[in-house]
């Protein structure tokens, strides 16, 4: 144990391209040592799910063997991340720790301020550094926007080429098995396959192929699958960083012809707006840790939570709700893990609307399904779906509508809803309606194949309206939603906005 080691503690960065903790770590130290931690706690959170342990796995076995070419190993262990360094600290005389900062949930959060309570009592270094666009420690929400930026105009960091520190002398440890039990219930479906390579793959495609019809086909279940860039998920775990997705749009801007850029081009700026917005809802949990259990505005507090109905969340959960395009949603992405961002939408409204389920309690079903859970995006957004900012407008989605224009010839209907492979365009969007000998034709009996409508859109969201309505007449609840709109509120004005405080929260 001669030797000091400096410690590069991977996360949710799981790449070493464009990665300023592996860069800095081995510039300032003789001697490094990669680390990835496998917490069994983590696994238990009602968040977390085997979907996202597949991805992870792929994304681990490709970081093995890049960081085998820079010639090191990189440590796998299993434990709570306290005992795993009580146990490398036993075997190797450990320095300093380098990693991200994470802006995770609360559990995440706590696990990091245990982590640099351990650094202070054995006299570590902890050498944290920033994700992405999330500012740490910001004080106010005016100048987010200019250090985002700043931050992304700068060079991405080339990953290091070769490692020319000695190796610690112990057990480097394997990745554990996608079907671990430490991972929870088995995966029913497919996944999205993890790594970087595949990251820049997928990113490759899109600017030069698929990107010509993402802006066309972004609000279509079962088209956007293959015109969307697919690249959250690899976002979220880190294959990539936003930065280097940035970086790329520019280069493909530059050497593309005049023709391909009138095609890409609109497509192109709105993906990097995008990318800007996800920063935007990320820092919003960075500067209010509360949002992924409490509602941003206070006094939407407790409006769903006592009139849960588990009837109803059951038949949303499962995709037997009645109506055609949220199971047809619902069915897709437990199966797939992915779908396109209107239809999450759609997914929350009607759960948080039509049925007045918690955001809460459903966000929990979708982080584990979703392959891209986020949490600073996840939070943000059920609880815009679900109406408690106190700062955005209330959008409720019609699910007829919805599916009519998104899905006018049921063929994404059809295909995750296979009892109503039978049913003519005619009736696909509302088979409720079908006569009964219309039924009896097309092999398809209501309420015995496939359940009739779980609630009347219309009376249920009448009923949702009241309830909000109620709550903002409460005293104090515009001056509430001010002070939620200074601290979280984007600071981008539209051009015609108005004076009155009622329709100036109406467009955030």
């Amino acid at each position: 144990m001669s030797e000091d080691f400096a410690l590069v503690w991977l996360k949710r960065d799981l790449r070493i391209t464009d990665h300023a903790p592996i860069n800095n770590a081995i510039e300032e130290n003789k001697n490094v040592a990669f680390l990835y931690v496998i917490e069994p706690e983590y696994w238990k959170q009602p968040f977390s799910s085997r979907r996202h342990w597949f991805f992870v796995h792929d994304c681990l076995k490709e970081l093995e063997i890049s960081i085998e070419k820079m010639g090191m190993k990189l440590l796998i262990r299993v434990g709570e991340m306290s005992d795993v360094l009580d146990n490398l600290a036993v075997q190797l005389k450990l320095t300093a720790i380098y990693c991200h900062q994470e802006t995770g949930g609360s559990w995440t959060f706590k696990r990091d301020r245990k982590v640099q309570s351990w650094c202070k009592a054995n006299k570590l270094i902890y050498f944290e550094f920033p994700s992405n666009g999330v500012v740490r420690g910001l004080k106010n929400r005016d100048d987010w926007s200019k250090i985002r930026n700043a931050r992304m105009k700068e060079n991405k960091l080339i990953k290091p080429k070769t490692y020319y520190g000695s190796k610690p002398n112990i057990k480097f440890g394997n990745v554990p098995s996608k079907d671990d039990a430490i991972f929870g219930d088995q995966l029913l479906g497919v996944v999205q396959t993890g790594g970087r390579v595949e990251a820049i793959k997928i990113l490759n495609r899109f600017l030069f192929s698929r990107g010509k019809d993402y802006l066309f086909n972004i609000s279509k279940p079962g088209v956007s699958e293959t015109t969307c860039s697919r690249l959250s998920a690899h976002l979220t775990w880190g294959t990539i960083s936003v930065r280097e997705v940035l970086k790329a749009i520019q280069d493909s801007k530059n050497q593309r012809s005049l023709e391909k850029k009138q095609t890409l081009g609109r497509n192109l700026v709105s993906i990097s707006s995008r990318l800007s917005w996800r920063c935007h809802f990320i820092q919003k949990l960075e500067d209010q840790p509360t949002i992924e259990f409490a509602c941003m505005h206070q006094d939407y507090e407790m409006i769903r939570e006592n009139e849960h109905d588990q009837n109803r969340y059951l038949a949303w959960k499962n995709g037997m709700t009645g109506y055609p395009l949220i199971d047809a949603c619902m069915r897709s992405l437990i199966f797939q893990g992915w779908i396109t961002f209107r239809m999450r939408a759609l997914l929350v409204s009607f759960a948080s609307y039509d049925l007045w389920l918690d955001w809460r309690k459903t966000g929990n079903h979708l982080a584990k399904v979703f392959t891209d859970y986020e949490p600073g995006i996840h939070y943000s957004q059920l609880q815009m779906q679900s109406g408690v900012t106190g700062i955005n407008a209330v959008r409720i989605y019609n699910p007829i509508k919805q599916s009519i224009e998104h899905d006018p010839n049921g063929t994404f209907i059809r295909k995750w809803v296979p009892e109503l492979r039978n049913v003519s365009n005619i009736w696909i969007h509302e088979p409720w309606k079908m006569p009964l000998e219309e039924q009896a034709k097309r092999k398809i009996i209501i309420n015995s194949d496939y359940p009739s409508p779980i609630v009347d859109h219309q009376i249920a969201i009448k009923e949702a309206k009241e309830k909000l309505s109620r709550v903002r007449k409460k005293n104090g609840f515009k001056e509430a939603s001010l002070s939620v709109l200074k601290k979280l509120g984007s600071r981008k004005r539209p051009r015609k906005q108005k004076k009155k405080i009622s329709k100036q929260l109406s467009f955030f």
